[in-house]
């Protein structure tokens, strides 16, 4: 038997191996973009009633500035995030088949 011919089928199988998903990372990574999402959602639903209540108001100016700092800041997370994932898909595309 040829022995880069046995070496390469090692190489090929620990390669293989090392590559494979773990067990349960799916689950985790799936479970960080619906936390992350119902993150953004709850910043932008605390601007909007801080917003409604400082037109009514009943809110500090100051904690108004703030909501809607945190939900500009969100917003441009989401925004920046959103891009990537468009400039990855196109990278994508280009790719010779």
């Amino acid at each position: 038997m040829d022995m880069r011919t046995n070496l390469a089928t090692q190489t090929y199988a620990t390669a293989r191996n090392a590559a494979a998903p773990q067990p349960g990372t799916g689950q985790n990574q799936e479970n960080g973009f619906i936390a992350a999402a119902e993150d953004f959602a709850s910043v932008l639903a605390t601007g909007e009633e801080t917003a409604r209540a400082a037109m009514m108001g009943g809110a500090d100016p100051h904690a108004l500035v703030q909501a809607l700092a945190a939900s500009e800041t969100a917003v441009e997370t989401v925004v920046t995030v959103r891009d990537k994932v468009v400039e990855a898909y196109q990278e994508i595309l280009r790719m010779p088949v």
